[in-house]
Parts: C-alpha cells; sequence; structure tokens
C-alpha cells in the first residue's frame, strides 16, 4: 500500500511525518522604545509561560542587546536628532504592514509596554495600539510617567502621549513614577529605573498570568476580556498579609498602595480580584471558608451597577502569606496623576493662542481696511488735484469748442 503524503508525494509504505504545529500564545506583550523595551526584556528573562513578546524601537543597538527574538525596526537617522513623536509615529505609520504581520498570528490580547515622555514611546506606542484593537485584539496600554525631577516639558510631552494612546487601546493603566520615588525614596536612581521596569513588567505578568494559570476557582480570557474591554483608565494593586486575618491584610494593603493614585476603587465599573496562595485544596493550611467572607466585606462597599470577577491560584513560593491583586477599570482620562491639570494648563493655552490668533487676524483686517480706505482718499485727493489744477483750462477748452460750433 502506497500513502500520500503531505507534499501529495508518494512514500514506499511508511507513514507520513507530518509537522506537528507550535502553541500559539494568545497574549503578546510588546515593548515601544527604550522603556517599553527594558521592561520586555526583563518580563522575558524571569521566564513567563505562554506569553510572547516583540519590541519596536528606533534604537539598532538596544534590540541587538536584547534577548527577546521578535524585533521591528523604527528606522529613521533624522528621528533621534529631532527627538519629536511626531517623527516616531510618522515613521510607525509607515510601518503598519510589519506590525499587522507581527500580531497576525493568532494574538487574542497585547499588552503595550512604554514610557511615556521620550521620542518613540510616547510617539509610536498610539499606532501600534490602534493597529492591534482595529484587528479584534484585546487591547491594553501599561505605560509610566516620568518623575517630577524629569523637568515639566517631559511630564507635558508624556502626559499629551498618555491621552493619544487612551484613544486606541480598551484599557490603559499608568504608573506615575513620582509614586515609585515616594514608596522608595531610599533607593538609587538606577535601583529607581530597575524598579519602574519591574511595576512595568509585574503589571503585564500579574494580568497574563490569571488567563494562564490554573486556578482553584479559575478565571479564564473571557472573564479579563469583560474587565478590560472598552474598561477605560484601570488601577491595579497587589498586597500581602499572613497571619491572623492575612486575607483582610492582603486586601487592605492592596487598597492602601500609592499605584492607586489616590483613586477610591470603589467608583470603578469592573473590578477583578485575584488571590493566591501557596497550599492546594488538599491541605488544611489552604484558604478556608470563613476567609472569603472578607471577598465579602470587600464588595460590600461598591455601588450597586458594577461588575465583580475573582479567582483562586496557587503558587507554592509564598509559603505561608495571601497575595491579592486588584484590578479595576472604568476610570476616566482625568483620573491619571496630573492630567486635570495638565488639561486645563492646555486648555488655557489653548484658548490664549486662539485668542491671540483671533486678535492677530482682527489687526489684520483693520489694517487692510485702513489701507484701502488710504487709497480710496488718495485716489479722491489725486481726483480733486487734476480738476482744481485744470479747472480753468477745462473752461476755456469748453467754451473754444462751443464758440467754434457756433
Amino acid at each position: 500500500m502506497t500513502i500520500m503524503d503531505k507534499d501529495n508525494n508518494i512514500t514506499n509504505g511508511t507513514l507520513p511525518v507530518f509537522e506537528v504545529p507550535e502553541k500559539v500564545n494568545i497574549i503578546k506583550v510588546i515593548g515601544v522604545g527604550g522603556g517599553g523595551g527594558n521592561a520586555v526584556n526583563h518580563m522575558y528573562r524571569e521566564g513567563i509561560h505562554d506569553v510572547s513578546f516583540a519590541l519596536c524601537n528606533t534604537d539598532a543597538q538596544a534590540l541587538n542587546a536584547s534577548p527577546v527574538p521578535v524585533h521591528i525596526m523604527l528606522r529613521n537617522e533624522e528621528l533621534c536628532a529631532m527627538s519629536m513623536p511626531k517623527q516616531a509615529r510618522e515613521i510607525a505609520e509607515d510601518t503598519i504592514d510589519d506590525i499587522k504581520h507581527m500580531l497576525d498570528d493568532g494574538t487574542k490580547m497585547t499588552f503595550i509596554t512604554a514610557g511615556m515622555g521620550g521620542c518613540t514611546g510616547t510617539g509610536a506606542a498610539p499606532v501600534i495600539a490602534r493597529v492591534s484593537k482595529e484587528m479584534g485584539i484585546l487591547t491594553v496600554g501599561i505605560v509610566t510617567i516620568p518623575f517630577l525631577w524629569e523637568g515639566e516639558k517631559k511630564i507635558n510631552r508624556a502626559l499629551d502621549g498618555v491621552e493619544e494612546l487612551a484613544k486606541n487601546v480598551d484599557t490603559l493603566l499608568v504608573i506615575n513614577n513620582e509614586r515609585l520615588r515616594e514608596v522608595y525614596a531610599d533607593f538609587s536612581v538606577l535601583n529607581a529605573w530597575e524598579k519602574v521596569d519591574d511595576t512595568l513588567s509585574m503589571a503585564a505578568k500579574s494580568i497574563a498570568e490569571i488567563i494562564t494559570s490554573r486556578g482553584i476557582v479559575n478565571l479564564d480570557f473571557n472573564d479579563v476580556r469583560t474587565v478590560l474591554e472598552d474598561g477605560g483608565v484601570a488601577v491595579m494593586s497587589t498586597g500581602y498579609g499572613e497571619g491572623e486575618g492575612r486575607l483582610r491584610k492582603a486586601i487592605e494593603s492592596a487598597l492602601h498602595s500609592p499605584l492607586l493614585n489616590n483613586n477610591d476603587i470603589y467608583n470603578s465599573k469592573k473590578i477583578l480580584l485575584s488571590i493566591t496562595l501557596a497550599a492546594d485544596k488538599s491541605n488544611n493550611e489552604g484558604l478556608r471558608m470563613e476567609e472569603l467572607n472578607e471577598v465579602n466585606e470587600f464588595m460590600s462597599h461598591f455601588n450597586c451597577d458594577y461588575q465583580f470577577m475573582w479567582g483562586i491560584f496557587l503558587d507554592p513560593n509564598l509559603g505561608e502569606k495571601v497575595k491579592v491583586t486588584i484590578l479595576a477599570t472604568g476610570f476616566g482620562i482625568k483620573n491619571i496623576d496630573g492630567m486635570q491639570e495638565h488639561q486645563t494648563k492646555k486648555y488655557i493655552q489653548e484658548e490664549k493662542a486662539a485668542a491671540e490668533e483671533a486678535k492677530r487676524k482682527k489687526e489684520e483686517e483693520e489694517e487692510l481696511k485702513r489701507q484701502r480706505e488710504a487709497e480710496e482718499e488718495r485716489k479722491k485727493e489725486r481726483e480733486n488735484s487734476f480738476w482744481h489744477r485744470n479747472k480753468t483750462k477745462l473752461k476755456n477748452f469748453f467754451s473754444q469748442i462751443i464758440t467754434e460750433e457756433e
């Protein structure tokens, strides 16, 4: 008996060899620019399972030094010299085919990480997010805004970038570096940057692992989509507790995190609560039914109109601790640190600029009117001057003509 192999070749009694397709990871984390790239490198080295990674950057050296295998080079020599997000955005627009190809591999969810305020992340991240969302992919932005000591100009540019990114994602999670400085005030500058990278990567990792991990009370991709799809601005926090009342302590720790940016989490519209502990269900040290009353207590503080999902997961490395991660969505752009003041200031500047432009145009119109009136006046003067200068001559001329005709 002969068998046809997958290439329609006849084999002599041997079974055809078929390639086993690689498992498709539905989650992709994309680092854009230097800050986003550093965070993705950090995640990649940690070896997070069932997640794929990619980098987009203008810096060839940074891409070549990265362990992440998938790169999109945003190439333009003029860009780095100008350091303008506008140029990065234009280059990203020119690279859309590459971006689509990168995402067209079964990806159902993207995390787009970037440090706002620079050139590449600020300009290119919104373009990549837009392409992802247009492809029907659940799109989450996780970005940072600068420390105060980095200057007002960079912070304003970052907030402009955040506004643009918010238009192109389902959910946007913004980490204010200044909040990290408040928590880790004794850190060196180098350690502070490392903490920024770690915080960015932990945010993406925590959400991704809710989907990829198998839990006792499970949460899957559809649950996460329900919370994140069209979620607006999100806040996320993690807390730990141990000993008596450990779950309550973990929830309180998460609720008092400075990373919540002073937002009242109970005003959110959609909430996802993840509880992680070391023991499994066969162990008497596992989560007790009585402890779950703390979840009901937490839920009781929300308004009636909200969606709540929760799950329980295992991590043997936690020992006797319990970890709680809270992800809340449904906040507005003005809930982002500094955004309301930034928008107010920008509005005032735009109104002032518009008023100055209107004043300039009015002055130009008035000047043109004066010029026209002056020209008319001069014309009249010329006409009047000619008549007065030649009045006698013209009178004599016409009198002579009349006399001759007679």
